[in-house]
């Protein structure tokens, strides 16, 4: 894969990405709180959130420079299908979800052909589970939604940012780490 065909632009826009995911994380978690429950929109954003819990992501939270940076994407993809679907229910949840879909324009961008596949994973995640709740579950049921979104507030507040290698060759690992662990 050629370094001049990725933008360098995100070099820098990865690295803030990463250092927002905490707080990102927890304004979805506060919006799905004080939205409707159990609308497809929900589903979205709970799946993305709850994919910060699953153990076996698409690139393993410890590889450095880039094992957080799945979780950014799968979030801010989740959001842009949540949006997708129509007005998130809540007024709460439109302006972290209209940023975060915003940011998803430049995943499609940095991911080209690759971000369909991207798209395809976190839809399936709807269906999916993480520490033995599913997305269902999270949606329907008030006391393991409440739980769901606790772990989400810790998990924000212990949130440390990883490093960044901000070099072009961070960049081509990245599309090349999610070019062979997409489905």
């Amino acid at each position: 894969m050629s370094q001049a065909a990725i933008d360098p632009r995100y070099l820098e826009v990865f690295p803030q990405w990463l250092r927002s995911l905490g707080d990102d994380a927890r304004s979805v978690a506060e919006a799905i709180s004080t939205g409707a429950k159990d609308d497809v929109p929900t589903r979205c954003l709970v799946s993305g959130l709850n994919y910060i819990f699953k153990s076996l992501d698409l690139i393993p939270d410890g590889i450095d420079d880039l094992g957080f940076l799945d979780d950014a994407f799968v979030l801010r993809v989740a959001c842009a299908q949540a949006s997708g679907e129509g007005t998130a229910a809540g007024e709460g949840k439109r302006g972290i979800v209209d940023r975060l879909t915003d940011d998803a324009r430049g995943i499609k961008d940095f991911l080209g052909a690759d971000y369909a596949r991207l798209d395809t994973y976190v839809a399936a995640l709807r269906k999916g589970a993480a520490r033995g709740r599913t997305v269902e579950e999270i949606a329907t049921d008030a006391g393991i939604r409440e739980q769901f979104l606790q772990e989400v507030r810790a998990w924000s507040g212990s949130y440390q940012v990883p490093s960044f290698n901000r070099d072009m060759k961070t960049l081509v690992k990245l599309k090349s780490f999610l070019n062979a662990k997409l489905p």
